[in-house]
């Protein structure tokens, strides 16, 4: 390896073993899932640093929240980091650009390591006492149309889980498709005349290079940074992040869910809402006995989203659905036929 992963706590593993567990490792963003070790990424390098197995006491989220997250009208929404927690107290965050991709190994880690907890000391209690009270909130015996569609939802919620890929291009392309519509122009204009004087500098400073100036070298640094800072902010002009290509991404999402869903046409939500988490919460409506048919659990789950913003105060189960599922409902404007 050209850049070997550098250990993060006391134990290692031997050049071999790193090598062929480096290579093997499922990558989730700037981070990896291997069979002898956790990778995470650094600042420059995707998973620059390990952690063997052993050592790793505690794997979870940490969320850090912009104002008008819930909203999109801030240009950002929020930034995840995988936290994790080694034996001797020591903790080390690694960020990630697509929330999605933390849940993905977070869910790797839960299968492939059970024993390995996958929240926060605090949230796993919050956890705890949210289930207590939402199973308080339950009734007791459910009428027959609420039972059967229960029972249907939890069905269909099913079939949706054996193909994860598709529910998860809806939220990423539903995600993009609002964070493109809602950027104002005064944002793209002063991300593309950020990207356009970075370019200028950089090349400013080639030509600084060529003729032998002291200072092109900071030409180049600056005018790079600047050009990359618009650049991920998707405000400098491209094909990538053009209203029309979020909108055929999206759209290229809901047909291929509409075509999965051909397999099970009896499935009670329209393609664009076909989540696990969107069933989930219709379930839960339903046992609740705040409904009584699957359009009407829908309905309310609606509603429930819909009171949802920036300053409702909710738990981390919550967030970790509303994050999910709102942005799907949102670029559709809830409708059910777009």
């Amino acid at each position: 390896m050209i850049f070997s992963p550098s250990p993060i706590g006391k134990k290692t593993l031997d050049e071999e073993s790193l090598k062929k567990d480096y290579k093997a490792c499922r990558k989730f963003g700037p981070c990896g899932v291997g069979e002898l070790a956790l990778y995470l990424g650094g600042r420059f390098l995707d998973r620059r640093y390990y952690v063997p197995w052993k050592e790793v006491k505690r794997v979870f989220k940490r969320v850090a929240m912009s104002q008008g997250g819930f909203t999109g009208k801030g240009m950002f929404g929020s930034m995840a980091f995988l936290v994790v927690q080694l034996g001797g107290g020591t903790e080390k965050e690694c960020p990630f650009k697509f929330e999605a991709d933390v849940d993905r190994l977070l869910a790797c880690v839960e299968q492939e390591h059970p024993d390995i907890p996958t929240h926060s000391v605090k949230a796993q209690n919050k956890l705890a006492k949210a289930e207590a009270e939402e199973e308080a909130r339950y009734l007791k015996e459910l009428s027959p149309d609420a039972d059967a569609a229960v029972r249907k939802l939890t069905e269909d919620r099913d079939y949706l889980e054996i193909r994860p890929s598709l529910c998860d291009a809806l939220v990423n392309t539903a995600k993009q498709k609002r964070v493109v519509d809602n950027l104002s122009p005064m944002h793209r204009i002063i991300g593309a005349a950020l990207g356009f004087l970075g370019i200028a500098a950089a090349l400013y400073g080639v030509y600084g290079l060529i003729v032998g100036s002291p200072y092109a070298l900071y030409f180049i640094i600056g005018g790079g940074a600047a050009f990359f800072m618009a650049l991920s902010s998707n405000t400098f002009p491209g094909k990538y992040n053009s209203k029309k290509y979020a909108q055929l991404q999206w759209q290229g999402a809901v047909s291929a869910m509409r075509d999965y869903l051909k397999g099970r046409p009896s499935v009670d939500v329209p393609p664009q809402y076909a989540h696990p988490v969107v069933l989930t919460r219709m379930i839960r409506v339903l046992r609740e006995g705040r409904a009584q048919s699957s359009g009407e659990a829908l309905d309310v789950v609606k509603q429930d989203l819909r009171a949802l913003n920036s300053s409702v105060k909710v738990s981390q189960k919550e967030y970790d659905e509303v994050v999910a599922v709102k942005p799907l409902f949102l670029v559709c404007d809830y409708q059910n036929e777009i």
